[in-house]
Order: structure tokens, then C-alpha cells, then sequence
């Protein structure tokens, strides 16, 4: 009787105990990766904690785990049917409720038959269309690794095949390519440049506009994407904003270097179906400047944003939701050798309307509005000129998406997206005597998109997508047939081979056909409005070796051809436009006279090993090694602008669950990268000096490489979860070691010489984040 009463007296004192201990809720819903239909029945165990706890799902796909201990969890998913699929990294703290969105695919084996099957693993392209270089990522990982600051490009910078050539921007090149052929996405539709101090017809900006508290796990493709893609030649950010909280309201509130952060989320109505989740975010700088404390020096900068999402089930049948954001920023500068205004704004909102036709078929139809306006002012006080330029740009897109699966073993996906564009264009300069218009246009134009791609399961070992994209301008019916392929092969339980090849085409910014020039009779000439749709034919081979659930390794080889790219005329004898080509340009606005004649390529090899976050502990060393080279109208083939030949990252963290009950967490993380300098045009020194400014020596474009890129980033973190709150304080150390790596060379009028440009150095980001 005394042990059991002794044993009774221990179960209770630990049940009060673990009582005691903050928990959450983790709840989601399972579907069918094609169909998009609920997943009856379908198990969710989380694997991390003993004893195991689960759930399963009820006749709409939806789970709900009470109680489940904070800290990172590790989730398998099951289903009679199904292959399994597995989560892992999942951040459970007590100020917010997690929710998981989990797609299952039908396997077609039979129940008695012994075979190699994939599965679905962490890190896989939520898209099961993309069979090479694509991956998910996760809005942790922009928290979490060092030199993020929850910023999507910035943390793609950790991914293979991805550099920058400037600290103080986010664009990012992707194996060797212009980030000009960038697309962004963000609910299924093309949205423009989502940056802060974005410039005309550029992929990025100096801060990012998109916020950590309203983005949901996203897709980030490198090459050969499937044919529903279109309009892009490097790279896909393809973004998904989460719906907010049906059950109970959420709010976070962040302050920081970059920004004071308030969001909120909750139920719409009394049947807790709809939600709605939105965030602000204020310029801190801009705060501190208004009441007096100036960290800028001779530079002013203010910028806000916004992002909304409204989520609205009508019934099993229509799911409607409201989404869009926006950003204004203004930057000025005055110092003693630039003076500068420059305000870039922009803002999108699209209405996606769902419906299940059937347990078989969906569509989508989409409806999207997006503006932005760039206007700058610039005086170069060194030699007395003045630009002046105002781009507006607006898009009213309707995209239409038809999904139909057959069997267990096809799907079909077909879709139309139809962009009407209208731009009001102006820019001006005296640099070379009086004022030249470069540009000054107003008007619309539309750009036609449509493709049909096919998923076959041939055996529960290959799967193949094959696909076709149509692209027309309207504004000088320059079109693209483009066909598109890619197959996955499951060779062993723990190895797959891949295959992926396709044809894509990019327009060009608006503004670069309407480039202009005034002819003797006093009218305008338009310069580039005949220019061909750039393409870009890429070939990619891969090979994954999966040695645990946490552990990948991933190679990949890629070939990409180039063509139609623009260049100078044939009859030109302008240095710039004889040896340099429009492939090396960051952003889209060029005054020049160009035809699409020019061509180039890009080559290289990749090698990830990544250990995802298990047992406090994550790991990824990512290795590029690539060549980037282009054509120009002297048929001469040269290093491309981007072409630093090789990146390496070396990433680590671990996380250490500190304080009485263990619930706490303090976390370190490390990045390492070391990259090929930056080309440049040699600076030619005697007509610089004749001229009073800088000037080049283009029969050597690019030719000059400068010293190799270097920088350590560090992050620290101290998360605390109390009872119904989680407050985390962070502090990001960018660039450790304060090494000025080299961006540019310039010619120094004032001392006569050629000066080295250099790069941001240390620099720290404090951080606090409160939920609740």
C-alpha cells in the first residue's frame, strides 16, 4: 500500500509538474498533393517527444494536437494510400499556435508488393511539379540564419548556385545570370520588384518589403523550371502568405534596426472558418530622425510597408481570399560629391477565388492589380550634371488555373494569364551639354501567357513533368513556344537521380523599348521597340543521397545557353556597345540603341550537405563552382559582369534549451563565405582625367577581376516562452571581422587616381520580437 500510494503521490506531482509547462497547439490540415482534397484519416505523429503524441485527421483533412511541449518537433505524416511524408525544424512556442499544411501523394503500388518509393522530405519543392534545382524554405530559416534578417533573398544567399556582388542590395545572382531574370511571385501570380529602393527594371532592392510575420513556406527554383513559370530566365521566388488564425486572436510585435513591427491575426465571424493576418512596419532610422538622433550622416532614409490576407471558406467547395501589401521609401542624399532624391513605391492586391469542381479537379482564378512608381533627382557635383527620370508601371493581370488528376499515376495542370500593362516613362540628362530625353512615353501594352504541363507517376520509383509555356508581347508580337521536361528516379531507398531541361524567354523593362532619339525632322524615334524575347535553354543533372531523414547531400550540373540577348548595332563603333552586352546590366532601363543578337552561356557544378535542425544542431556547407561568359557585337567571347567563378558557404547552428524547466532557448549561429571578387571594366586614367569623370576602357569589358570576397556573419538569440508569451532577443553581427571587400574601381578627380570602392563593413542589427 505505501508504494502505491508513493507511486500515485509521484504520477500526480509530475503530472502538475509537466502541467506546468508551457505548451501550444499544433493543428493543420493533410491533403492530396494533386487533387487538393482532404486526406481522411490520415495520422500526424510528432516523433520528438516521449511519449509520442498524435492525432488524426477528421472528413475535412484537419488536425488538432493540444498540449504539445514547446521547442522543435520532428513530424511523420501516414495514410493507407499515401506515401508518407515528414516535417522537421517545426518551432513550437507558447505565444502563437502552429499551423501545418501537409500534402500527401497517392502511392499505386499494391499493398502486398515490396518496392523503392519516394518521399516526401524536408526541404522538397512544395511545387510537386519541379523535378531539378528547386527547394522549399521555410519562414524560420529567414529568422534563423546568420545575415538574413528575414529577408527571403538575403537567406537564398546560404542556397547553391545563388551570389550577390553588393552588400547594400538584395539582388541576387543565380549561377552566373543577370538578376534581371529574376520572377517573383506571390499567391500564384506575378507580382513586381517586392524591395525597398528598388530602381527601374531591377530584381532587388536595399531592404526587403515582404514580413517574416505574413509569408508561409515558399518556393526558390535555380534552372529549368516547369512550364506553369514564365517570363523568367535565372531564378523563381515563388512566395505563399499564410492565413491567419481561425480559432483565437494573435498578435507579434517587433523592434529592431530595421523597423518597428506590429501584426495581427484572428477569426472573421462566429464560425471560426475565415481569418484575416496583417502587418505594419515602420523605418526605425526614420523614427529616431524625427526626434533628432541622425545615424544616417549625409543620408536620409525612410520606409514603411504593409501586408494583408483574408481567408474566406465559403463552403467544401469555394475558398476565396484577399491578399496584397505595399511599400513606399525615400532615400536622399548630400555630401560632397552626389546629391540625391530618389522615392520608390509599390503596392499589389489580388483576389484568389478556389473552387473544387469535383474530389478529381480544382481551378483558380486570380485577379491582380500592382503599381510602382520610381522618381529620382540626382546632381553628380563632379561634373555638373542632372538626371531626372519618373517610372510608373502598372499591371492588371487575370490568371486562370485548371488542375485535373486522372489516376493515382496523371495530372494534368493547364492555365492562361493574361497581363495588361500600362507605363508612364520619363528620363532626362545633361551629362554630355544640354538636356537629352532619353525617354518619355505613356501607354499600355498586354503580354499573353499560357501553358499545359503533365505529371506521370511511370512507376512509384519515376516520375516524369513535361510541359509547354507560351509567351506573346503584344507591343511588338514577339512570341515563345517553349517546351519544358524533367524526371526524378528513385534508383535506391536513399538515392534519386534527376533530370530537368527547357526553354525560357524574359521581356525586357518596359522602359528599354521605349528608349528614344530625335531624328532631323523633329520627331521621336523609338530605339528598342523591336527587340526579341532574351531565351535561355538550360540542361540540368542531379543526384541526392538522403542518409537519414536529417541528413542531404545534393549535386547538381547544369549547362544554359543564351540567345537573343541585346546588344549594340552592327554598324556601331561605340566601344560600350561594341565589346559589352545587355547581359551584364542589374537593372532595366538602357537609352542605347540595341538588337538582339548577342548570345552567352553559363556552366558549373553544385554540391549541398545539408543536416537540418535535429537535436539542436543544423549544418550546411554549399559549394559553387561556375563559369559565366557572353558574345558582344565584336563576336568576341568574355567573362560576364557576374562570372566570380566560384561561392562557398559554410553555415552552423545549435540551440541550447536553458532555464528551470528547460523551455527557453539560446541559440548561435555562423556563416562563412568566401566568393570570387567582383569583375570590373578597367578605368581608363587619361581620358578620365580628360573628361573630369570616370571613364572606361571597354575593348576590355569586365576583363579585370577585383580580390576575393570574404565575410563572417554571426547571430545570437535568447527566446523566452512563458505561459501565453514568447519574446525573443536577437542581435545579428554582419561582417565580424570588418573586412572592407572590394565593390567597384572609380577615378578620384579631386587626388588625381584610381580609387577602390568598398563594401559594407561590421555591422550590427539588434532585434526584439514579443508574441502573445
Amino acid at each position: 500500500m505505501k508504494k502505491l500510494i508513493l507511486t500515485v503521490m509521484a504520477g500526480a506531482i509530475s503530472a502538475l509538474a509537466f502541467a506546468q509547462q508551457p505548451a501550444q497547439v499544433v493543428k493543420g490540415r493533410v491533403i492530396d498533393t494533386e487533387s487538393q482534397q482532404p486526406v481522411i484519416g490520415a495520422n500526424i505523429i510528432i516523433t520528438s517527444v516521449d511519449p509520442i503524441m498524435g492525432a488524426a485527421t477528421d472528413t475535412e483533412g484537419n488536425f488538432r494536437i493540444e498540449k504539445v511541449p514547446v521547442g522543435r518537433h520532428s513530424f511523420k505524416i501516414t495514410s493507407v494510400g499515401y506515401d508518407d511524408a515528414s516535417l522537421q525544424e517545426i518551432n513550437v512556442g507558447s505565444g502563437k499556435e502552429v499551423e501545418l499544411n501537409v500534402k500527401l501523394t497517392e502511392s499505386f503500388r499494391a499493398l502486398n508488393e515490396v518496392v523503392v518509393k519516394a518521399q516526401k522530405e524536408n526541404g522538397a519543392p512544395l511545387n510537386d511539379m519541379v523535378s531539378v534545382s528547386g527547394r522549399s524554405f521555410t519562414v524560420d530559416q529567414t529568422k534563423r540564419f546568420a545575415a538574413s534578417v528575414n529577408d527571403p533573398a538575403r537567406m537564398a544567399l546560404s542556397f547553391a548556385g545563388v551570389a550577390t556582388n553588393d552588400d547594400g542590395s538584395n539582388q541576387i545572382i543565380i549561377r552566373g545570370n543577370s538578376p534581371k531574370g529574376m520572377l517573383w511571385r506571390m499567391e500564384g501570380v506575378e507580382i513586381p520588384n517586392p524591395n525597398h529602393f528598388a530602381q527601374e527594371g531591377a530584381s532587388g532592392g536595399g531592404i526587403s518589403a515582404l514580413s517574416a510575420n505574413v509569408l508561409g513556406n515558399s518556393d526558390f527554383l535555380t534552372g529549368a523550371f516547369p512550364a506553369e513559370y514564365g517570363n523568367a530566365t535565372s531564378g523563381v521566388f515563388d512566395l505563399k502568405l499564410r492565413k491567419g488564425n481561425n480559432e483565437k486572436r494573435e498578435y507579434a510585435m517587433q523592434a529592431g534596426i530595421l523597423g518597428l513591427d506590429f501584426a495581427a491575426e484572428g477569426p472573421i465571424g462566429p464560425k471560426g472558418g475565415a481569418s484575416y493576418l496583417a502587418n505594419y512596419r515602420y523605418s526605425t532610422l526614420s523614427v529616431l530622425n524625427k526626434i533628432g538622433v541622425n545615424l544616417n550622416g549625409d543620408a536620409s532614409i525612410d520606409f514603411q510597408d504593409a501586408a494583408f490576407k483574408v481567408h474566406i471558406p465559403y463552403d467544401d467547395k469555394v475558398v476565396v481570399s484577399v491578399w496584397g501589401m505595399g511599400g513606399l521609401s525615400t532615400s536622399t542624399v548630400d555630401d560632397d560629391d552626389f546629391k540625391e532624391k530618389f522615392k520608390s513605391n509599390r503596392g499589389m492586391v489580388g483576389v484568389n477565388y478556389l473552387r473544387y469542381i469535383n474530389n478529381r479537379s480544382y481551378m483558380e482564378n486570380i485577379v491582380s492589380y500592382s503599381a510602382t512608381s520610381q522618381t529620382g533627382d540626382f546632381y553628380d557635383k563632379d561634373i555638373e550634371a542632372t538626371y531626372q527620370q519618373k517610372f510608373v508601371n502598372q499591371a492588371l493581370r487575370l490568371s486562370s488555373l485548371y488542375n485535373y488528376k486522372l489516376n493515382a499515376r496523371n495530372t494534368v495542370r493547364l492555365g492562361v494569364i493574361i497581363n495588361h500593362l500600362d507605363f508612364n516613362l520619363f528620363d532626362k540628362d545633361n551629362e554630355d551639354g544640354p538636356f537629352v530625353i532619353n525617354v518619355d512615353q505613356k501607354g499600355s501594352t498586354q503580354l499573353f501567357q499560357a501553358y499545359a504541363q503533365w505529371k506521370g507517376r511511370l512507376t512509384p520509383t519515376v516520375t516524369v513533368n513535361a510541359g509547354l509555356h507560351g509567351m506573346l508581347l503584344g507591343l511588338n508580337n514577339q512570341f515563345s513556344i517553349e517546351p519544358r521536361a524533367g524526371v526524378r528516379w528513385a534508383v535506391a531507398p536513399r538515392s534519386t537521380l534527376s533530370f530537368g531541361a527547357g526553354l525560357h524567354s524574359k521581356t525586357e523593362a518596359i522602359s528599354t523599348y521605349f528608349a528614344q532619339v530625335k531624328i532631323p525632322d523633329g520627331k521621336t524615334s523609338l530605339l528598342n521597340k523591336d527587340l526579341k524575347l532574351m531565351k535561355s535553354t538550360h540542361f540540368v543533372a542531379g543526384y541526392e543521397f538522403r542518409p537519414s531523414s536529417s541528413w542531404r547531400l545534393l549535386a547538381e550540373t547544369y549547362y544554359q545557353h543564351h540567345y537573343n540577348i541585346p546588344i549594340g548595332p552592327p554598324n556601331t563603333t561605340t566601344p560600350f556597345l561594341l565589346h559589352n552586352s545587355l547581359i551584364n546590366e542589374m537593372s532595366g532601363f538602357v537609352n542605347d540603341t540595341l538588337t538582339s543578337d548577342g548570345k552567352g552561356r553559363s556552366y558549373g557544378l553544385e554540391l549541398t550537405v545539408e543536416k537540418s535542425l535535429t537535436a539542436g544542431i543544423y549544418l550546411m556547407s554549399t559549394t559553387s563552382l561556375y563559369q559565366s561568359k557572353y558574345t558582344g557585337r565584336d563576336d568576341v567571347e568574355r567573362d560576364s559582369r557576374f562570372n566570380g567563378k566560384y561561392v562557398q558557404n559554410f553555415l552552423a547552428g545549435k540551440e541550447w534549451r536553458v532555464g528551470k524547466r528547460k523551455t527557453n532557448v539560446f541559440a548561435a549561429n555562423i556563416k562563412l563565405l568566401a566568393a570570387g571578387g567582383n569583375r570590373t571594366t578597367p578605368i581608363d586614367l587619361e581620358k578620365s582625367r580628360l573628361n573630369g569623370k570616370t571613364e572606361r576602357d571597354w575593348t576590355k569589358s569586365y576583363g579585370d577581376q577585383l580580390p576575393h570576397y570574404f565575410r563572417t556573419d554571426l547571430r545570437v538569440s535568447y527566446t523566452k516562452n512563458k505561459k501565453r508569451t514568447t519574446s525573443t532577443l536577437s542581435l545579428d553581427i554582419q561582417n565580424v571581422t570588418n573586412r572592407l571587400n572590394a565593390l567597384d574601381r572609380r577615378y578620384d578627380r579631386r587626388n588625381d587616381k584610381v580609387e577602390l570602392i568598398t563594401q559594407t563593413g561590421l555591422l550590427p542589427i539588434l532585434n526584439y520580437r514579443l508574441e502573445f
